[in-house]
């Protein structure tokens, strides 16, 4: 079996890519979690209801599932450092529309936003693949997870006192700081490529990369290693309708699919409504509520690392166990206990980074080849974030009709305890498999 040429153990980190990646992944969910902390004096001033000021956390979430396909076409026309480029920028314009008049210019600055992030959350693991050491790729993706969350972090904790001093417009404004640094950095690694004449490599996402003979479309008989340099030098290699009909009559990818879609429900769901809940529940003002809610966000820059660790000696069931407990008591503990709420973020920290660690853990250890893991990783991400844009604005109407967190936070709990089920069933398979 050949070896893939790009898993050279001795290749030297390239820490100006990682210090790129890792800062432009700040600006890949911070602005989707900005406005959660002023949802209220949002709703206040345009006048709109519970469920639709849900849409601007949804739409961006919906624009995951949607453009999957598309942003994958943007790579492989682009190349990895132009599209992540175009993904930076698109956030940053995006900031700017949502801060016109008008709630229907909120809801287009988040489509643009969510649109742009598709395309980063595609690229990114594609560089780190394409880039990084293979003994390293664990590390600097678990660094990636942890910047994701360190950009909520820092939105939801100082969106609130910002909006206090300035109002909420300029406040969420603000955060375009944070993109133009990533901008700004990844633009100083584009030019160092150039200049240094890595251009081959630059523009190996459309082509066979530097130094391989294969074309850009390996033999569909080839061996999954054999695939590896050429096929994820892009980002999703098509898979074809024979291996979609093969990857799609498989349960564990159903499964790893719903259980992709349960999760992503509870945790936008969540992040759209925790400061209003504790606003409502525990009678804090908005920058304690943003606060408080910022733990949700900061534990899991440290729960990212907590899979790798567990399952250099455990089984992949035991993480995952640890995951689908803490959701559930996340869920649990807000519905029947909510002023020891430091407590079950600690928990929901722990679940949601820890989580999609798991899933796509899996994913790879139950994938046939390297095709058939990019068909179901998309697969996956699409079909689960189309369902997961739908829990925002759900819990939203939930609110209005009841006039009480209960039934919301139920339905959370029902997710939770769902999601338990379809991940360990789905680990279960892969440990068989």
């Amino acid at each position: 079996m050949t070896s893939a040429p790009a898993a050279r153990p001795g290749r030297r980190i390239p820490w100006l890519i990682v210090a790129g990646v890792l800062v432009a992944a700040l600006s890949l969910r911070g602005p989707i979690v900005a406005p959660t902390p002023v949802l209220l004096d949002i709703q206040d001033d345009m006048d709109v209801g519970g469920a639709v000021v849900g849409l601007l956390t949804t739409v961006p979430v919906l624009m995951f599932a949607v453009l999957t396909p598309v942003a994958a076409l943007v790579i492989r026309r682009s190349g990895a450092e132009i599209a992540l480029l175009a993904s930076l920028a698109g956030v940053l314009i995006g900031t700017f529309v949502r801060a016109l008049p008008g709630f229907g210019w909120m809801l287009v600055g988040s489509l643009v936003i969510g649109g742009a992030i598709t395309v980063g959350n595609v690229v990114i693991p594609v560089i780190i693949r394409r880039d990084v050491p293979p003994a390293r790729v664990s590390a600097v993706t678990a660094g990636y997870v942890s910047m994701l969350n360190a950009g909520s972090l820092l939105t939801s904790l100082a969106t609130a006192p910002l909006a206090a001093a300035i109002g909420w417009s300029p406040a969420l404004v603000t955060w375009s700081v944070v993109t133009a640094a990533g901008l700004a950095l990844w633009l100083v690694h584009l030019r160092r490529t150039r200049v240094g004449g890595a251009g081959e490599r630059f523009s190996g996402l459309s082509a066979a990369p530097s130094g391989s003979s294969r074309g850009p479309a390996p033999a569909a008989g080839r061996a999954a290693r054999t695939e590896t340099a050429g096929t994820l030098t892009g980002p999703l290699p098509a898979v074809g309708a024979r291996g979609e009909r093969s990857m799609l009559r498989r349960p564990v990818t159903w499964l790893l699919m719903l259980a992709f879609a349960m999760q992503t429900t509870a945790y936008y769901a969540l992040t759209t409504w925790l400061p209003t809940i504790l606003q409502d529940d525990l009678g804090v003002d908005p920058a304690a509520a943003g606060a408080l809610a910022s733990i949700f966000h900061g534990v899991a820059i440290a729960g990212a690392f907590l899979v790798p660790v567990l399952t250099r000696y455990f089984p992949t069931a035991v993480p995952a166990a640890i995951v689908c407990l803490s959701w559930v008591l996340l869920a649990a503990g807000m519905l029947w206990l909510p002023s020891a709420f430091v407590l079950w973020a600690i928990f929901g920290a722990l679940a949601h980074s820890g989580g999609f660690v798991v899933i796509f853990t899996a994913l790879v250890g139950v994938a046939r080849s390297d095709r058939e893991a990019a068909g179901m990783s998309a697969f996956v991400q699409g079909g689960g974030y189309a369902v997961g844009a739908v829990g925002a604005p759900l819990m939203g109407a939930l609110r209005e009709g009841t006039g009480s967190w209960d039934a919301p936070l139920a339905l959370v709990l029902a997710v939770t305890l769902a999601y338990s089920v379809l991940l360990l069933t789905a680990v279960g398979q892969t440990r068989r498999g």
